[in-house]
């Protein structure tokens, strides 16, 4: 299902990152989230979705309306720093230099849309499946992301394409 954005969703993400940027600098940096259950297949709007499928979604829904935004630079920067590990920032900004594009999203456009959904959890990551919706509601195309999250830390730290 494509959803189609209003100003007035925009603006709730974009104060919705604009709260959690702030909080991260209030916050001691040495809290860290406790692990948790993952569920196989779950939608992040389902009961049983992950936690860390949640930031994902809540990473890519911000960080959406701020490339498309024309002076969201700065706040997509913020978002990256605070949702992906440092590991992974460094391999996007090599990924980036060498195709020109963007390493979140791996597409130098901006989707219209997105849906996340829990994947398998183990050895101390979970991963979920980011799909992307380009196009118009009426003739969309998608492509998908797997994405891995940190248990301990809750943070992104591997975002890949799946052909």
């Amino acid at each position: 299902m494509t959803r189609t954005r209003s100003a007035r969703r925009t603006a709730g993400r974009t104060l919705l990152a604009s709260a959690l940027l702030a909080a991260a600098v209030t916050v001691p940096a040495a809290a860290t989230a406790a692990p948790r259950e993952a569920s196989a297949g779950a939608t992040v709007t389902d009961d049983t979705a992950t936690q860390e499928s949640r930031l994902v979604d809540d990473f890519y829904s911000a960080y959406l309306d701020a490339v498309a935004a024309e002076d969201g630079g700065d706040l997509a920067t913020a978002l990256r720093g605070f949702y992906l590990t440092p590991g992974l920032r460094d391999r996007l900004a090599e990924w980036e230099a060498a195709h020109h594009a963007d390493g979140v999203l791996l597409a130098q456009d901006v989707p219209v849309d997105h849906l996340v959904t829990a994947g398998h959890s183990g050895a101390g990551h979970t991963w979920s499946t980011v799909r992307l919706t380009w196009g118009s509601p009426e003739d969309p195309a998608y492509t998908y992301l797997t994405v891995r999250s940190d248990l301990a830390t809750g943070k992104i730290s591997a975002i890949r394409g799946d052909a």
